[in-house]
Formats: structure tokens, C-alpha cells, sequence
């Protein structure tokens, strides 16, 4: 059966596809046909509204209301966290981020809403962890006005996604049918419905602008689809659409400096957290056990290799897979999986990717030879282990917290961002370097900070004994290079 949205996007493309025909066979014996750019427009056209009609009932409302915070307490509103609020205060901007995620009308009541989607007749639907984390109660909008409250089934910060569960009893749901984003082009459309500032199921329309985004700071896990459709705050958890009204992307951030600068999620990564956080409430992921970092031109060179070779491990943990499976310090991990690695992100996502146990061949580079080893995946652990281990920024002697417009304006900062140095320990390799509360730390080991997490995993990445180049800005936006030694750990 063909849909008004298919009949109309195929008459579309038959339309140009006659006139070029038309064109390359009859232009030297007789006119060319004029283009009925009316029709094409009308087609188009014609293809948005039946998206829009189509998938906008299974785009719903999020709401939620915080967790019961004892009066007086700073804790969290509606869909915070620390790590949460400095990432999302930076890309929605300091004004959007306190009129909608921080405004608390009286504690107990205190609201934030989000979308999300409809992705299973059962009731499942795919949001942003960001939306949901802290919620004490969840309800569930739709746009034919049912109500529900919702059960999260599943939440995975490191790519910023959520599962909440409904039950409808008998009554249908309207359910949204998924895409595949790796056939996605850049340049070919794309509609984003969701609700920002609370105005329900708001339809954009823009263009694939890229796809592959890493480094954006949001999660741990990034291939962001990025998109000048316009996504505003409430859009986070709701669907990016392609002109098959298939979805493609779970819209999460924008860049609250620029304009038509948004970012989604790959539905084909979100199909596998989904999947994951449905069968078992958490997601399993493989790990190795180390800390490694982009080899860029200066290293390369001193490690007599090609810029762009792959990525240098850093550090080996103890009792890891790594470590058991040969890996060392200084090897350049060339390929994994029998697939050649581009970056520090390439290879995370990799090895993410594989099932604990199943043993993966790698070819690193050992002195200037190419080795290749056979390491059995162990599982990633949990936050809670990983928050046992002894940080390396407590060994520096150094605190830290985000760096907000506020703070910045209170030290007299320009930095936009980075992270701000709270605290120094009298006689630790912090104070050492010259470090003081009130800096800003913008660079570490030539990598720029984007927010406290990834402050503390580049500094998990440098090895005791070496001297760490810190890129620093003080008081009256004055910057200034400081080293630090990484000192032993205690024994």
C-alpha cells in the first residue's frame, strides 16, 4: 500500500527525473519543458505535513517532579546532577538553563519537563537521561491529552539516554517506526518534533548538517547527528525524523552561542542501549582497563611514528584485561577488531561494543614494531567501583568544581570554558605547580577541559612521574602555562 507521503515524495523525484530525461534527449530538436516548480514545492510540502501527522501522536511530554529534598538542602531539581548541570548549562545557556531546569516554585513541587517517544505498543519510551535523572514522580503526556505516570526502566549516562515505561492497559499507543542513521547524508532533510518551553509538539524542519560529531562534551559515548533544525530546551528526548517520517535521532543538545547548531543520537546507538536497558535495566559494555590519548603530531614524532596512526595507550590498570592480555604502556594501538583506529573515541566505542569475554585481536606498535596481541573483553565496571579507586586529582591535591558565568564573573575570569580550582593541599604537587583556588584550568596535557569529568579522565591518563603541562588563566583573564608532577599512588 503506497502512503500519501510516499506517493508524493515519489512524484517528487519523478518530476526531475523527466525533466533531465527530457532534457538530455530532446534539447537540440525542441524546447525544453518548463519546470512546474509550483508542483514540487506542493509535494514537499505535502511530505512534512504527513510526518508531522503521522509520528507527532507519538511524541509525548515528559514531565517530572523532583525527589523530596529535606527544606534547606541544596540538592537537585527536575533532571539534575552535577555532571548534568554543568554540561547542560553550557550548551542551553546560563538564561535557559535557570529559567527551565533550576526555577523551583515551592521545593516540593518544583517541575521540569522534556519529550520523548513512543518506541513500543507495550509502552516503552525513549527520552534523555538528562530529562528523567533525580525524578522523584514522572507523568507522561500525550498528545491526544491521556495522562500517565511513568516508570524509568533503565538510565545510561554515558550516552544520555533513558527508558521510561506507561501502562495503557488495553488502550492503543501510538508507536513511532525507527530508521537506520547510518545511511543518513549530509545535506537531506530532517524534522525535529518535541516541546520546547513547554509548547507541545512543536514541528522544525532542517537538514542533516553532519554526522560522526565526537568531542561535543555531553556524554562518554558520542557519534552525534548534528542538525539546524531548531531544538530548543524541551526538545531533549524527542525525535529527529527523516522524510519517511522514520526516526533517525533522539535530539539532546544545542550550542546555546550559535544558531542552528543541534545534536541527536543516533537511533542506531540508541537501538542498542534500548534494547540493553529493556531486558536488564543497565547496559554491559566491554572494557580493557586503560588510559589512552590521541597521538598527535609531537608525540608521534617521538614515538618515530605517523601522526594519525592510532591512539596511544597511556597507562595499563592492574588486574585489568589489558594488563593480562600483554598490553603496556606506550604501545599505539593501530587496530581493533580488525578494524583500523582513528581516535581516543573510535577505539572507546569499540571496545564498548563488545560482548564481556569474547576475546578481540589488536596490532598495536611496540617500539617501532607491529605486535599483535589477543585480549579477552572484561565488563566495564559500574560508577560505584570506579568511584573506589582513589582519584588522581585527590593526589594532585586539587578540587574542582564547573565553571559558571557566576564564578567566572566572581574571580574575574574571561574563560568560557573549563574547570574552576577550589582548593589546593598545602605541600601536594598542585601547590607545587603554583596553583591557587580562584584559577581556571582551560588545558591539561594539551587537551582542552570541557567539564570536571573529563578533567579527572585526562588526569586518570597521566602516568606517576610525569610532568603534565596545565594550561591556567587567573584573575583579570590573565593565562599562563604551570607543570605538574603526577605523584606516586600510596601505598
Amino acid at each position: 500500500m503506497i502512503t500519501r507521503l510516499a506517493l508524493t515524495s515519489r512524484l517528487a523525484a519523478v518530476a526531475v527525473a523527466a525533466l533531465a530525461l527530457a532534457d538530455a534527449a530532446g534539447a537540440q530538436t525542441r524546447p525544453a519543458p518548463t519546470l512546474d516548480s509550483k508542483a514540487i514545492l506542493q509535494a514537499l510540502e505535502d511530505a512534512f505535513v504527513s510526518v508531522a501527522d503521522r509520528v507527532t501522536p507519538a511524541v509525548v511530554n515528559v514531565s517530572t517532579k523532583a525527589k523530596r529534598v529535606p527544606e534547606g538542602a541544596p540538592g537537585p531539581g527536575p533532571g539534575e546532577s552535577p555532571e548534568s548541570e554543568e554540561r547542560f548549562r553550557e550548551f542551553f545557556g546560563p538564561e535557559f538553563f535557570e529559567r527551565f531546569f533550576r526555577r523551583r516554585p515551592p521545593r516540593d513541587e518544583g517541575r521540569a519537563s522534556g519529550s520523548g517517544v513512543i518506541v513500543d505498543a507495550r509502552g516503552f519510551i525513549l527520552t534523555n537521561n538528562h530529562v528523567v535523572e533525580n525524578a522523584g514522580e514522572i507523568e507522561v503526556r500525550l498528545s491526544d491529552d491521556r495522562k500517565f505516570p511513568a516508570t524509568i526502566v533503565g538510565r545510561d549516562p554515558k550516552t544520555d539516554l533513558a527508558v521510561l515505561k506507561v501502562d495503557a492497559g488495553s488502550a492503543a499507543l501510538p508507536v513511532a517506526e525507527l530508521g537506520d542513521s547510518d545511511k543518513l547524508r549530509i545535506g537531506q532533510w530532517a524534522i525535529a518534533i518535541g516541546n520546547p518551553f513547554g509548547l507541545d509538539r512543536t514541528v522544525t524542519a532542517g537538514i542533516i548538517s553532519a554526522t560522526g560529531r565526537t568531542r561535543v562534551g555531553v556524554a562518554t559515548y558520542e557519534a552525534f547527528i548534528q542538525t539546524d533544525a531548531s531544538i530548543n530546551p524541551g526538545n531533549s528526548g524527542g525525535p529527529l525524523l527523516n522524510l519517511d517520517g522514520r526516526v533517525v535521532g533522539i535530539n539532546t543538545a544545542i550550542v546555546s552561542t550559535g544558531q542552528g547548531i543541534g545534536f541527536s543520537i543516533p537511533i542506531n546507538m540508541a537501538k542498542d542501549i534500548m534494547a540493553q536497558l529493556m531486558a536488564k535495566g543497565r547496559v554491559v559494555r566491554g572494557w580493557l582497563g586503560i588510559a589512552i590519548q590521541d597521538l598527535t603530531p609531537e608525540l608521534a614524532a617521538s614515538f618515530g611514528v605517523k601522526p594519525g596512526s592510532g591512539v596511544l595507550v597511556s597507562d595499563v590498570m592492574k588486574d585489568s584485561p589489558a594488563e593480562a592480555g600483554g598490553l603496556k604502556s606506550g604501545d599505539i594501538v593501530t587496530e581493533f577488531g580488525g578494524v583500523s583506529i582513528k581516535d581516543v573515541t573510535d577505539l572507546q566505542k569499540r571496545v564498548a561494543a563488545v560482548e564481556p569475554g569474547r576475546p578481540s585481536p589488536m596490532k598495536v606498535i611496540r617500539d617501532k614494531a607491529l605486535t599483535t596481541l589477543t585480549i579477552k573483553i572484561g565488563e566495564q565496571p559500574g560508577e560505584e567501583t570506579v568511584a573506589a579507586v582513589a582519584p588522581k586529582e585527590e593526589m594532585l591535591g586539587l578540587k574542582v568544581e564547573p565553571l559558571t558565568p557566576e564564578s567566572a564573573q566572581r574571580f574575574k575570569l574571561t574563560a568560557k570554558a573549563g574547570v574552576l580550582v577550589t582548593d589546593v593541599a598545602a605541600g601536594s604537587s598542585g601547590d607545587a605547580a603554583g596553583i591557587k583556588p580562584g584559577d581556571a584550568i582551560l588545558e591539561v596535557n594539551r587537551q582542552a577541559v570541557s567539564n570536571v569529568e573529563h578533567f579527572k579522565r585526562i588526569i586518570a591518563g597521566a602516568k606517576p612521574g610525569d610532568p603534565v603541562p596545565v594550561y591556567l588563566q587567573r584573575g583579570g583573564g590573565r593565562n599562563e602555562y604551570v607543570v605538574l608532577t603526577v605523584p606516586e599512588p600510596k601505598r
